[in-house]
């Protein structure tokens, strides 16, 4: 989403992104005009007419679990999104009862949150990240 027009975000795809993407942006981009939705997300920048980049992770409840605003020089990387997307997924389906270390991948070891843990969450994470 942002505040370029459809038009626009067509154009990126079409002379942009499809060059990077095989066959483009695969889901829907939203045209922000007037930037309300960034306001209300705090990434509207009124006197630019512009928005922040801001990503934006929000669990099936509608609580917002994650987010990450970015100034326009310094670009994001998709795969660390899609890495914390299914750590997040993973969290919910277990309900609380496994946690992600820091750099966890999918199929990768979890950690089980309780008083045991404390103090030797470095020792998972070494085991761990000695596979890799």
């Amino acid at each position: 989403m942002s505040v370029d027009s459809q038009f626009v975000h067509k154009m990126w795809n079409d002379f942009e992104i499809s060059k990077m993407v095989k066959g483009g942006v695969p889901f829907p981009m939203l045209s922000d005009g007037g930037g309300k939705v960034g306001a209300a997300y705090g990434v509207y920048n009124e006197d630019a007419g512009v928005e922040n980049r801001g990503r934006f992770i929000i669990d099936p409840d509608g609580v917002i679990q994650a987010y990450e605003v970015l100034t326009p020089p310094v670009g994001r990387h998709v795969g660390e999104t899609l890495r914390q997307i299914q750590a997040y997924q993973l969290v919910r389906k277990s309900k609380g009862a496994e946690a992600t270390p820091s750099g966890w991948k999918p199929g990768k070891m979890t950690l089980k949150p309780g008083p045991d843990l404390v103090g030797k969450v470095w020792e998972v994470w070494k085991t761990d990240m000695a596979s890799d």
